[in-house]
């Protein structure tokens, strides 16, 4: 063979595009024929093989002895499971501790406990699992990462417990009625390793009534076993602490008038900011901006009680009616909130711009500041619309204004990703009953304060990079290859894809072109659906990869401390780089910085996912006197077994099962992401508008079922 003819092995880059090139089934020998792998090389072709199977790129057909591409919403054949209960058989269920795809979260069913002592419910394990079909997985236990408590909430009814995890749908067996128990009331039942006709659970404790107010969160709560009371000893500290006086480490900018702009109904104040025209002749037309964010590192020393506590919760979680804060009371409200008119602890971020929305220079200091005024996004709307101005504030407002237009060119053309997907808002009255529910409004004023925090944190992140120091990056990865070959082939099927598709190399501003082809049209809906489960998704690390989405090189969080733990390490990292005094970053702490990313990661998800099932549920409790009614929505995912519309009036989801759908047999189409009549050919679509009726409302698990309407239907306008 010469020379020319000879190929290398295939970077794992290169592997990939071939790969997706492939229909059906192929083997190892099909492979190193491509690329003329021989000798040694096999072996190394095989170790790349098994690096796509773990990454779940690729899976092995049954023979095992060819290959396949992973279908998009498959789990990798290596993940991390949380042991969720036990199925009629006594055999654990467990569930993905990651899950981005828009598909129902699989079951995993547990057939295999190789450790010792064995697995139980509410333990985090690694495992090696198995698809067996509808969403189903076999798996096997590897190793523990860390023990559970074996518990699960529920409703008690006539003697048996029904979980509110919607996975776990058999009732338990309550062994031992307690006598003060009565129906609808929430209880925490222990699953005991046993063997039964039926699932079996013991009494732990009541923790409220499914009927009471608020019984959506405070079910969320003990669901995802989120942290509620503080420890003594933290108790203790936040009641000592007092706010620091201006020294040689901490500079006196209480004549600055700064703002907070937030929500009316914000419950604590971590940034405020400044701006004026910058004086510097060499500028003109430029601003100096200051963004001054609270010295949480300054109360909370690394180690502490209060530090403990922090970094256990990883962060504060917000649902309708109350918050879990990440600090005490004393801190999040008190001390740390940036209340006006009164001195607070502040790191500040100093940075000068352009009059194009560059960055020329930024510093940042520890100072003691006194912001003016507590300003709602309604009020600063108000102002920059030019209804109500803002009164002995009106110069200050304007030059905020001038800086957000700068700021904005420069997001616009970096090309961030501006993706629509609209967030729910539940307002609740003092008894708990919904009043309202609607999609959360961006306006400019909001856009403003993003556009300023984004410009602080990535600040941050470039002085803790030129200083050498472990920075906690934020990052967000670039879509896997996987998802860019669904959302191609979503693309193609609505006409949108053209002569480029998307590829593993486009930049966040090519997906924003397709974007603004479909604004305001039809496709809208299906185009910001599928671009959002496109991305990978966000979390904390030491190793810095960007931020895909905002299109930026570098980004860390800083500016909201109270409330994240990431932002803490950040303020450490920043005071231990520029040695602005006490509450610095420990060796400590630098030892186990991947540990601290990998947790506070999980955390996040973990409030998130708490958050939107407490919404979910009360959602539902408002939708459970309107079953029989009719309501328009639109099909947001289609799988194996069915379809999920989004009821577009509330932002939930209801299952649509394959028996309720008319007229013919409807085969589901993964590669085009579509159902398809056999006989009559018609054709089911993400997107599509459909007429449903609520057939079934579950309050308690936030679940719903819908059956939908055919044109014919007298019913249907």
């Amino acid at each position: 063979m010469t020379k020319k003819e000879k190929k290398n092995l295939p970077s794992m880059k290169d592997l990939t595009a071939f790969l997706k090139t492939q229909s059906g089934s192929f083997s190892k020998r099909d492979i190193a024929r491509q690329f003329n792998i021989k000798g040694d090389d096999r072996i190394k072709l095989k170790q790349m093989l098994k690096e796509l199977r773990d990454s779940g790129t690729l899976e092995r057909d049954k023979n095992a002895r060819s290959y396949k591409l992973q279908l998009s919403g498959r789990l990798p054949e290596h993940c991390q499971l949380e042991i969720t209960g036990q199925d009629s058989m006594g055999e654990l269920l467990a569930r993905p501790l990651e899950w981005q795809s828009d598909l129902p979260t699989p079951q995993i069913l547990i057939t295999k406990n190789k450790i010792n002592p064995p697995a139980g419910v509410g333990d985090i394990v690694q495992a090696k699992v198995r698809f067996i079909g509808n969403l189903l997985y076999e798996g096997t236990v590897l190793r523990r990462i860390s023990a559970g408590d074996n518990n699960i909430v529920g409703m008690y009814f006539d003697g048996k417990v029904y979980a509110v995890d919607r996975r776990l749908s058999r009732p338990f067996l309550l062994l031992d009625v307690p006598r003060n128990i009565h129906n609808k009331d929430l209880v925490v039942i222990d699953i005991p390793m046993i063997r039964s006709r039926e699932p079996v659970a013991k009494f732990v404790k009541k923790i409220g009534s499914a009927d009471e107010p608020f019984a959506a969160t405070l079910t969320a709560i003990f669901m995802h076993r989120l942290p509620v009371a503080f420890s003594e000893q933290s108790e203790k500290q936040a009641q000592q602490l007092k706010i620091p006086e201006a020294d040689k480490s901490r500079v006196d900018l209480r004549y600055i008038p700064f703002v907070t702009i937030d929500g009316a109904d914000a419950r604590d104040f971590d940034d405020a900011v400044w701006a004026e025209p910058d004086t510097d002749k060499s500028n003109m037309g430029g601003f100096h901006i200051m963004v001054g964010i609270a010295d949480v590192a300054w109360y909370v020393q690394s180690g502490s009680a209060l530090d403990r506590d922090a970094w256990t919760r990883g962060n504060s979680v917000y649902f309708p009616d109350r918050v879990i804060p990440m600090l005490p009371f004393e801190l999040s409200n008190g001390v740390c909130s940036l209340k006006p008119n009164e001195p607070r602890a502040a790191l500040v971020c100093e940075v000068w711009i352009d009059k194009n929305g560059n960055k020329k220079k930024h510093t940042f200091k520890r100072a003691l500041i006194q912001s003016v005024q507590r300003l709602t996004y309604e009020e600063v709307q108000n102002a920059l619309d030019k209804k109500q101005p803002i009164i002995g504030l009106e110069t200050e407002i304007e030059t905020l204004k001038n800086v957000y237009l700068l700021l904005k060119k420069q997001r616009e053309k970096r090309g961030v990703i501006e993706i629509d997907v609209p967030e729910q808002e539940v307002k609740l009255n003092k008894n708990g009953v919904v009043t309202s529910i609607q999609a959360r409004q961006q306006t400019e004023s909001m856009q403003l304060i993003e556009e300023l925090m984004i410009m602080a944190n990535v600040s941050a992140a470039e002085t803790l990079e030129e200083k050498g120091k472990p920075t906690m990056y934020r990052i967000h990865d670039r879509p896997s290859l996987e998802k860019i070959h669904t959302l191609n082939n979503f693309l193609k099927s609505m006409g949108l894809q053209g002569k480029h598709p998307i590829t593993e190399h486009s930049e966040a501003v090519e997906y924003n072109n397709i974007l603004k082809k479909t604004q305001g049209s039809e496709k809208d809906f299906a185009i910001n659906e599928f671009m959002l489960r496109s991305q990978s998704q966000a979390q904390y690390s030491p190793e810095n990869i960007g931020h895909f989405g905002l299109a930026l090189m570098r980004y860390a969080h800083f500016t909201s401390p109270i409330r994240r733990y990431a932002d803490i390490m950040v303020h450490r990292a920043i005071i231990s780089a520029l040695k602005l005094g006490e509450g610095g970053l420990t060796k400590e702490e630098e030892a186990t910085f991947s540990q601290t990313a990998q947790h506070i990661s999980y955390t996040e998800r973990q409030a998130a996912s708490a958050e939107q099932d407490s919404i979910d549920r009360y959602i539902a409790g408002y939708l459970k006197n309107k079953v029989n009614e009719k309501f328009i929505g639109r099909i947001s995912s289609i799988t194996s077994f069915g379809l999920f519309v989004r009821l577009m009036s509330f932002g939930i989801d209801g299952f649509v099962p394959f028996k309720t759908l008319f007229g013919d047999y409807y085969e589901y189409d993964d590669e085009k992401q579509i159902l398809i009549g056999r006989s009559r050919g018609k054709i089911y679509r993400v997107g599509d508008k459909l007429m449903v009726v609520l057939k079934e409302c579950n309050p308690l698990t936030g679940s719903l079922t819908l059956q939908p309407l055919e044109k014919t239907d007298k019913n249907y306008k």
